[in-house]
């Protein structure tokens, strides 16, 4: 008796087996279709039955135990299949037992006995029935040991899949163990594989043995995969679900324990960033992001990694100085008492920024150009900043761009990127807590231009432009920040190597070098002054002579600023300080002996006139990133074919100079007295000492052809003369720039006249009368005039004869 709930696997004996092979099939069977199943010889399936005719049909042959036609239908969605829409093949089975089910379906238990092929339809009502022929045929492979080892691997697939998949019953593979007939385990193997009805037709189709039992193999080995591959799933899933739920378990009871200790410190970040934000006065759509990003970080996991960036993240919003500005103190005589007090002389410079903070207080705002203060280094640019801070009354941000080479240390990185930080010029803003301070960007001619990093001086365009940065877009924060109320101030040596639109973005001030007098009161205001107090000495423990401190500035520093001449004051000092220390006595002012003992001998011998005894010899004024020097044109005669030859470490421009300066020499040689001839008979070679000095520039023009005629006509040069200018073909002379410096290196070397082109003449009015004192300039228009200036009727002693 079979029980509706009894779980079963009913296997099929050798007896039962051979009894069944017995069996004849009849000339015509009733035909049942299957739609989602097959049935295979041998194998117990239960049936649901739900079509008239196939009730009618199962009932009939369970009450006269008539044998019944099973065939699965081609396509599974027909509801009522014709003769045409079975398959060709199918199985002769008997029931053995109807089912009245709870829900009123009926189920029949049916067991399949043997295969058959339909031959003709004989019947449609009140079901069908047809016509059959037998479709097995016996097969002997008791010593085929291929064929066993075939059937062995069948067993051990099918219970590997039993093991591995929790829906099928452990009591399977018992089943699959016992059954001896190799007939019977193809077949209950083949009723029971996960495929589609199609493919299990296909199975039930083939008549050789050996082939269905390899197709079987095949769809067995897919099988164990995939139920390996689902097993694999699930396990790495309940592992992740797992430690999912130890972390809850551990989080909640870290949560009760510091709950329990005074609090949950992430619980305290974010009420510490909600009670930061109350007070600030950010936009709207900065207070929406703030909202936004805090509801995302209360959702979060801390333990996870992202937690951390958008703490970070957050912090900076709040801690960012949105619209918060320092009162600014716009009085101009406190202004000018303030930069007077920091810095001594640069008095066009003061003027300038006293303007530029006028116009601050009238418009109350500072879309104006940006501010670059150009000049040698020492000369107090970074200062000068600090002091327009301190005169303001605003916060002071420097920020060195020497080296800088990757734009993303301008605008910062995105917060997605691991390490994740904002440009430099947010973090300083942070760091100030204004946004409205004076920023110095220092060094802006060091930025690097484009590279694999990006362009740093392109992000600068942005930075320094007031039409553009209201809006500052930073990578980190995504959101526009508004830098119009900075004051930026740029420092540049050069404006040489500085991007064109970027220079066009700045009002250049030119900052040159300080004269003699203005480093002595620099020196007595304020080196001096630093210099006590950072070596702890007192006012009255050591004096500097004023002679002493123009010695120590023309004997041991050449330079614009002022650098070299506070260490050398700090040298001093530091020697003095050692006899001060133990106690010993000393002289309290400095001597000129004593600065040879500690300093050492003089280092700038060489910056001196040379004396006129000796022709084609003249003092030339050059400028240099350090400020003025002079430097001598030497011209020297050879007999030979006429050749020109220039040494020194000259550049292009330069040697361009001495080629027009011969030329024209050539070209006048009557008015000078000079016998044409001689060009082609005298070699001439002109140098210019130092020859590991690059030198270049047009500026050297006036004083190579006056060396020239002084070689060639044998004429000595007036003593102590010194001059600049750039040359023509025609006879001009052209006006050079950095008269300024110029003339300090020519007062510095104890020049007495200088020589310039006509149009040099306002630049020698701008400089104070104080700092021109003692010396006689001379102007010319016209290159034949120096001559008259420069050369002296008398000639020089041994001089040489050229014919």
């Amino acid at each position: 008796m079979v029980d509706a709930e009894t779980e079963f696997i009913p296997l099929l004996s050798t007896e039962e087996e051979e009894q069944m092979n017995a069996e004849e099939i009849p000339e015509a069977l009733p035909i049942l279709p299957l739609r989602n199943t097959v049935l295979f010889p041998g194998v117990v399936i239960p049936i649901t039955v739900g079509r008239d005719k196939s009730i009618k049909l199962i009932r009939e042959a369970y009450k006269s135990k008539a044998l019944i036609g099973v065939v699965a239908q081609r396509d599974v969605e027909v509801e009522d299949p014709g003769f045409k829409d079975l398959n060709r093949i199918g199985t002769m089975a008997s029931i053995i037992r109807i089912l009245q089910m709870p829900d009123g379906s009926t189920t029949a238990i049916i067991q399949g006995k043997k295969r058959f092929e339909l031959v003709d339809l004989i019947q449609t009502d009140p079901y069908f029935k047809a016509t059959v022929k037998s479709f097995d045929k016996i097969e002997k492979h008791e010593k085929d040991l291929k064929f066993k080892a075939l059937i062995d691997s069948l067993t051990d697939l099918s219970i590997q899949i039993i093991k591995q998949s929790p829906n099928i019953p452990s009591e399977a593979s018992f089943a699959i163990k016992n059954i001896e007939s190799p007939v019977f385990l193809v077949n209950f193997i083949s009723s029971n594989l996960n495929i589609d009805v199609r493919e299990k037709q296909d199975l039930l189709e083939i008549s050789d043995l050996k082939e269905r039992a390899n197709r079987v193999l095949a769809n067995l080995s897919r099988e164990l995969q995939m139920v390996e591959l689902k097993s694999q799933i699930q396990d790495k899933v309940k592992t992740d679900i797992d430690k999912q739920q130890r972390d809850y378990l551990l989080n909640q009871q870290l949560k009760t324990i510091q709950e329990e200790l005074g609090g949950n410190p992430n619980e305290q970040e974010i009420s510490e960033l909600i009670e930061k934000a109350k007070d600030k006065k950010w936009t709207r759509e900065v207070a929406e992001t703030f909202d936004k990003e805090l509801k995302k970080l209360q959702r979060m996991n801390p333990q996870a990694a992202e937690y951390s960036i958008q703490v970070n993240y957050l912090e900076m919003l709040v801690d960012l100085p949105w619209s918060e500005y320092t009162k600014d103190n716009l009085d101009l005589n406190h202004a000018r008492k303030v930069l007077d007090e920091d810095h001594y002389g640069l008095e066009k410079i003061k003027e300038r920024i006293l303007e530029y903070l006028a116009v601050i207080k009238l418009k109350n705002d500072l879309k104006s150009p940006i501010l670059c203060l150009v000049g040698p280094p020492g000369v107090g640019k970074t200062s000068l900043g600090k002091s327009i801070a301190r005169a303001l009354s605003r916060k002071y941000i420097r920020m060195s761009l020497g080296g800088v080479r990757d734009e993303a240390e301008l605008r910062g990185h995105r917060k997605t990127y691991i390490g994740a930080m904002p440009g430099r010029i947010i973090q300083r803003l942070r760091k100030a807590k204004s946004s409205n301070p004076v920023f110095v960007l220092d060094e802006v001619d060091k930025v690097s231009g484009a590279n694999i990093s990006g362009d740093p001086q392109a992000a600068l365009l942005e930075i320094l432009d007031p039409e553009q940065n209201t809006n500052f877009y930073d990578n980190y924060l995504e959101m526009d920040y508004d830098l119009s109320k900075v004051m930026f101030i740029g420092t540049a040596n050069t404006l040489a190597t500085v991007h064109p639109a970027l220079r066009d973005r700045m009002e250049v001030i030119n900052l040159s070098g300080y004269l003699l007098e203005e480093k002595i009161e620099i020196a007595k205001r304020h080196l001096i002054p630093k210099q006590f107090n950072e070596h702890g000495l007192k006012k009255n423990q050591l004096i500097f002579s004023k002679n002493i401190l123009e010695k120590i500035i023309d004997d041991y520093t050449r330079e614009a600023g002022v650098r070299s001449l506070e260490k050398n004051i700090a040298k001093l000092i530091r020697h003095y300080a050692k006899f001060i220390a133990m106690e010993e006595r000393y002289e309290k002012s400095i001597q000129a002996n004593d600065l040879v003992k500690i300093l050492g001998p003089a280092h700038n011998v060489r910056d001196r006139e040379l004396k006129n005894d000796v022709a084609g010899v003249v003092t030339g004024l050059a400028w240099t990133a350090a400020g003025g020097e002079i430097l001598f044109v030497e011209v020297s005669l050879s007999p030979g074919k006429g050749s020109l030859t220039m040494t020194g470490n000259l550049g292009e421009v330069m040697k361009e100079s001495a080629t027009i300066a011969f030329e024209y020499l050539k070209a006048h040689a009557n008015i000078l007295s000079i016998n044409p001839d001689v060009f082609k008979k005298w070699n001439v070679h002109i140098h210019i000492p130092e020859g590991a000095t690059p030198k270049d520039g047009p500026s050297a023009g006036i004083t190579m052809f006056t060396a020239l005629a002084s070689a060639f006509t044998q004429r000595k040069i007036r003593s102590k003369l010194a001059m600049t200018g750039e040359i023509t073909l025609r006879g001009k002379v052209l006006p050079v720039g950095g008269i300024k410096e110029k003339i300090l290196a020519a007062k510095r070397s104890k020049i007495k006249d200088v020589v310039l082109s006509v149009e040099n003449e306002k630049d020698i009015k701008d400089i104070k009368k104080e700092y021109i004192e003692g010396l006689r300039f001379h102007y010319v228009d016209q290159m034949i005039e120096i001559v008259d200036k420069a050369l002296l009727k008398e000639k020089v002693k041994h001089p040489v004869k050229l014919s």
